[in-house]
């Protein structure tokens, strides 16, 4: 890396601190030759101004100037006094206010020889920092996080695309889901960031806690290529967890990504089996908080998540398979049931065939529905509403807004039709069941 400190060792600048001694540690980047009152715009982070001071006439001139170095986060400004009689200790003093690093250059040195100088400098510290970089390629994420840090000289982080911190050289100064977010809006924020490519369904981040240089986001995607081969080589575990399990059924409708998605939601899950649109895991613990963040980043049209309860893994299986098809019922792009959240009738229904589903509604409700075509009648709302109130005519009297006498007529008119009895339990549930089996 670049410092202030390492251009003033460069042979034949003969560069002077004029202010700002204890600043000198700070990266540069690149370097920028102005004469401008008020360069601000043109400005970016870590660069190295060089100006021959032809903006400056009389004392008050050099606050503009300077404000807009230090508003941009420049390293280091490099002045020639030639033309002004050495450098304007006005300029001194707003430097030592900015805390800007002032360098003064010899009257007789020319900028061009400067600009050479600095820009062989980078140049080599870049390809130095490049093969550093490749000789950590088979270090852990973690490794390579630090040495990012220390040749970007800013604090750098590795987020997964579900809003994971991965690894990171400092706190992060926004929650990780945000920086997730934020990447799938492309909105801009506190850090620079940089996709880490590969052939993975969630994408990971390079975080890094400041504006790049051109070098710099070139030394960040060399850093991003590393971390994608590391992610690459990342084995899952083979063995389940020891006791019961928790199954996870995830499904990408529209997508292939389901594998992908689960293997980099639950790490230390097991993969039992995959069919492109839905996958199973089995963990001991699972989260599954980050699917509608990282929802924003997948082809998927919807993302559908059933979560079985702790058991054999067997039967956690099959109950995060019927989970599922709860959630396919549920409205939202991304759906998640957890079978302990669901009455065990909805669990069941869900994992009937359509067709059965439709039978069973067409044998016992069969009836019912017909009477109501042709009377333009709503029995069958109004022996849902009275199941629905535990079979209490009082209860669903009320809830229909009618008198009790009328709500007991109905039940007894549909039950007639029905062939049913609804005051009794049996009767009660298989009428239940197919009401439900319409949802």
């Amino acid at each position: 890396m670049t410092t202030v400190k390492t251009l003033l060792g460069l042979p034949g600048l003969r560069l002077r601190p004029r202010a700002g001694a204890d600043l000198l540690d700070r990266p540069v980047t690149r370097i920028y030759v102005t004469e401008l009152s008020d360069p601000g715009r043109y400005l970016s982070a870590g660069e190295l101004v060089l100006s021959g001071l032809l903006w400056w006439h009389a004392p008050g001139d050099a606050e503009p100037f300077v404000a807009a170095l230090a508003r941009s986060g420049a390293a280091a400004l490099a002045a020639s006094g030639a033309d002004s009689g050495g450098i304007p200790d006005d300029v001194v003093d707003a430097c030592v206010r900015h805390r800007i690093p002032l360098l003064e250059v010899p009257d007789d040195l020319s900028f061009s020889v400067i600009t050479e100088q600095v820009v062989l400098a980078l140049a080599a510290a870049s390809d130095s920092a490049r093969k550093r970089l490749q000789a950590a390629a088979e270090a852990p994420v973690e490794t390579l996080a630090e040495r990012a840090s220390a040749e970007l000289g800013l604090p750098c982080w590795v987020l997964s695309g579900l809003g994971r911190l991965i690894a990171g050289t400092a706190p992060l100064p926004i929650p990780p889901e945000d920086v997730v977010r934020r990447y799938a809006a492309r909105e801009p924020g506190p850090l620079t960031l940089v996709p880490v490519e590969g052939r993975h369904a969630v994408p990971w981040l390079i975080a890094v806690g400041g504006p790049l240089s051109t070098a710099q986001v070139e030394l960040a995607e060399e850093v991003a290529g590393l971390v994608g081969v590391t992610r690459a080589r990342a084995v899952r575990p083979e063995a389940s967890p020891p006791g019961e399990v928790c199954v996870v059924a995830l499904r990408t409708e529209g997508s292939d990504e389901s594998r992908d998605v689960l293997g980099e939601l639950l790490p230390d899950a097991v993969l039992l089996e995959s069919s492109g649109e839905t996958s199973y895991a089995a963990a001991a613990r699972p989260s599954v908080a980050g699917l509608s963040i990282v929802e924003p980043l997948l082809r998927a049209t919807r993302i559908l998540c059933g979560v079985s309860d702790p058991g054999p893994r067997a039967e956690a299986a099959e109950s995060a398979r019927y989970a599922v098809e709860v959630a396919a019922r549920r409205p939202g792009r991304v759906a998640v049931v957890r079978t302990g959240a669901v009455d065990a009738h909805e669990l069941l229904l869900a994992g009937a065939p359509a067709g059965l589903r439709a039978a069973l509604r067409r044998r016992v409700l069969g009836p019912l529905l017909a009477y109501d075509a042709e009377q333009h009648t709503d029995l069958v709302h109004t022996v849902r509403v009275f199941l629905e109130c535990s079979g209490s005519p009082t209860r669903a009297a009320k809830a229909l807004h009618v008198h009790v006498n009328t709500l007991r007529y109905r039940i007894g008119r549909a039950g007639d039709l029905l062939g049913v009895d609804l005051t009794e339990f049996t009767g009660q549930l298989d009428v239940y069941l197919a009401l439900r089996a319409g949802d």
